[in-house]
This record gives C-alpha cells, sequence and structure tokens, in this order.
C-alpha cells in the first residue's frame, strides 16, 4: 500500500483575525491611555502606550508568520498606530500641563500629530520599495515612546514652565523626526539566534541593570537614543563620505 504524505492543509480565512486582534487591541489601550490621561494617571497612560508599541510589534510578525498580511490589516494597522502614538500622546501631553501655554500649548500636540499622520500616509504608499531593514523617518511606536518616556520621567503634573517647554520642544523635534528622511534600525532583519560577541552581553547586562536601578531613566534613554539615531547616523556618514572624498582628492593630487 502506497503511502503518500498529506499536503500541508492551507490557513482558513479566519486566520486573519488573528493579527487583527493585536491591532484591535493596540488601538484599545491607546483608547484607555487618554481616559487614564483624563482622569490625571500619566504613567499607568504612558505605560499603554508602551503595550500597545509591544502589540504592534506583534501584529505585523504574526501575520508575516502565518500568511494573513492583508491590504485590509496594513490599513487597520496604520489607523490604530494613529490612535495610540498620534493622537494619545499628543493630549496627553495636552492634558499634562501644555494647556496652561495657551495657543501653543495647543499648538504643539497639534504638529506632532499631523507629523505622525503624514509618517503614517507615506510608510503605507512606500512599503513596497522601501528597504525592510530600515524606516524612513521615525517610526510612530517610537516617536510615541520618546513623547511618553518623557512624561513617565518626571512623574508629577506639568506646573513648571520649565519642563513644559521642554516636552513643547520634544513633540516638535520629535514630529519632525517622524517626517524626515533619516533612516532607523527596523531590527525586522536582526538574527536573534546568532552568536554574539561578549561585549553585546555587557551592554544587554548594562540595560537590565538600568531598567531595574531606574525604570523611568531607562525608558527615558532608550526612547532618546533610538530617537536620535537616525539623525546621528546621517552625521556619520557624511563625515565619513568627507573624509573619503579628500583622501581620494589628496591621492589624485600625488598621482599627478
Amino acid at each position: 500500500m502506497n503511502w503518500k504524505p498529506r499536503k500541508p492543509r492551507p490557513l482558513r480565512a479566519g486566520a486573519y483575525v488573528i493579527p487583527s486582534l493585536f491591532t484591535t487591541a493596540n488601538m484599545l489601550l491607546g483608547f484607555y491611555a487618554l481616559l487614564a490621561g483624563l482622569e490625571g494617571q500619566f504613567q499607568a497612560a504612558v505605560l499603554m502606550l508602551f503595550a500597545a508599541a509591544c502589540l504592534d510589534t506583534l501584529d505585523g510578525r504574526i501575520a508575516r508568520l502565518t500568511g494573513t498580511a492583508s491590504p485590509f490589516g496594513r490599513e487597520y494597522d496604520s489607523l490604530a498606530d494613529l490612535v495610540s502614538f498620534g493622537l494619545a500622546p499628543a493630549l496627553l501631553c495636552y492634558l499634562w500641563g501644555l494647556h496652561e501655554l495657551g495657543r501653543v500649548g495647543f499648538a504643539a500636540p497639534a504638529v506632532y500629530l499631523l507629523c505622525n499622520a503624514a509618517r503614517l500616509a507615506r510608510f503605507n504608499v512606500s512599503r513596497r520599495t522601501a528597504d525592510p531593514a530600515y524606516f524612513i523617518g521615525l517610526p510612530a511606536p517610537a516617536a510615541a515612546g520618546a513623547i511618553g518616556s518623557i512624561l513617565f520621567f518626571v512623574d508629577t503634573r506639568g506646573d513648571s514652565f520649565l519642563l513644559q517647554i521642554v516636552v513643547l520642544s520634544a513633540l516638535v523635534v520629535v514630529g519632525l523626526l517622524a517626517v524626515s528622511t533619516f533612516r532607523y534600525v527596523s531590527f525586522k532583519e536582526i538574527d536573534f539566534r546568532r552568536r554574539r560577541s561578549f561585549r553585546v552581553v555587557l551592554v544587554i547586562a548594562s540595560i537590565a541593570v538600568l531598567a531595574l536601578i531606574h525604570i523611568g531613566l531607562f525608558f527615558l534613554v532608550g526612547a532618546a537614543s533610538y530617537a536620535l539615531s537616525g539623525p546621528t547616523a546621517w552625521v556619520v556618514g557624511r563625515l565619513r563620505r568627507r573624509r573619503r572624498a579628500i583622501r581620494l582628492r589628496a591621492a589624485t593630487l600625488r598621482g599627478r
């Protein structure tokens, strides 16, 4: 009797619900973060945004692993991101203390929201031609993390004029980084199964120690480092190209 191996059964249409559930949870966390902000619980609101960012990472990975990516899922994900990482951080900052600055306090969150909306729209139309190893412009979850980490670190209402100016400036800078053309590592191409050097282990251990010592400082340093990595890499690249050009010019002159 000849035995034939069974063909793998294709995933049912219901499998498309799986990544959408993560996207829905992402949006609901953004909504609950807004409710927490209205109650003055800003640290809890920021933690919800961090959890939403984790879910945003998972829904895309699950969709790719299960082969359930779809145009609907991509658009739905962008709408959820606009709520959780665009609207929620902007309104939280306004409720936190920027409302005391009048029109300026309204303008900065509005700039941040509009920049993130434009960033998400650009990401949708350029997804097919983009390098998967990099994001163009600061991703929306990272932008929300940069703003949220400041509120989490401060752990108080924005009664200080100096802190209000810091948050207001951060909203504008982070918003501009979102619509910039700086490249940010996406971490999609990183193989966690590869062996790493001992230095990498030391870096990971240092990060873990910082998280244990002061979780607020850990969030702030991590979010700020990633947000600044794009312009820093651009500056370093420009300097390297300039040095190469100088060396090439010097070699050409010596050749004459």
